[in-house]
């Protein structure tokens, strides 16, 4: 599809290398009534995938402002993925929030997304700021994935070369290899979120593949039990996948949006 002024991206320095972040808006209304809708997509993919796309043509439809972006690495966006960490990646969803929108939002994080969503939430709370998350909606979100889905189940020989080399390409069903990073795996210790219960102060509504082959049910179950406090509704698709991109998925999704905004 050819870009015009309206579709392209623009681009936001982030960080202290000042690193251009792709960003799209899909203008519309953001007030307490009406919360504005944030895109945080998953480990690798980008801010034109089918569920991102349905999000903003749901935005066009509704007159609601949706705010997307790829992570640094992402997409669009510059950057060196191999350089990517969740620090790194979660630096760059504050900056779009921050320049982006104004009063309460919806986060809606997909996959590893939805450990960003948390951990927005938590710099948010940090500076005295929850009022501005109306909800989260997660789609099979992957906190702590780093430790939980990948060291610990990776072979030992795995291990070390990552220990070693810096680095190991794992295979994806999904396209190319997957280069996991020695950085990756170690930044990801220090934003684990899953070791105790804590709260985000806001609706919080999750969608799971029971079928997921990267993100197990159980793995939502954890959270929800860590979210004790908050208003936390779990859905448990029982022949979804991971990307939960099927009509059907996507009516589940735009419906949990509107339920909470």
């Amino acid at each position: 599809m050819t870009e015009t002024p309206e579709t392209a991206p623009r681009f936001i320095p982030v960080g202290t290398d000042a690193r251009r972040i792709a960003v799209r808006v899909t203008p519309g209304i953001s007030t307490a009534g009406k919360p504005g809708v944030v895109w945080c997509g998953g480990f690798l993919s980008d801010m034109r995938g089918t569920k991102a796309e349905a999000l903003a043509e749901w935005g066009a439809r509704t007159g609601r402002q949706v705010v997307r972006f790829d992570y640094s690495g992402h997409g669009e966006s510059e950057g060196d993925f191999e350089e990517g960490t969740i620090s790194r990646w979660a630096e760059d969803a504050l900056a779009v929030f921050d320049r982006e929108t104004s009063g309460p939002q919806i986060i809606v994080g997909s996959s590893m997304g939805g450990w960003i969503a948390l951990l927005l939430a938590r710099a948010l709370a940090a500076r005295g700021e929850a009022g501005r998350l109306a909800a989260l909606v997660l789609i099979a979100p992957a906190p702590d994935f780093t430790e939980e889905l990948m060291w610990k189940a990776m072979p030992d020989d795995v291990r070390a070369t990552i220990l070693h080399v810096g680095k190991w390409v794992r295979p994806s069903q999904y396209g190319p290899g997957q280069p996991i990073t020695r950085a990756l795996i170690e930044d990801g210790r220090s934003n684990l979120v899953l070791g105790a219960p804590f709260a985000v102060g806001c609706r919080v509504r999750i969608l799971q593949g029971v079928a997921d082959p990267d993100v197990p049910w159980q793995h939502a179950l954890r959270l929800v039990t860590c979210l004790a406090e908050d208003d936390v509704v779990l859905t448990l698709v029982k022949d979804g996948d991971h990307r939960l991109s099927r009509p059907e998925d996507i009516e589940r999704i735009l419906a949990a949006v509107e339920e909470v905004g």
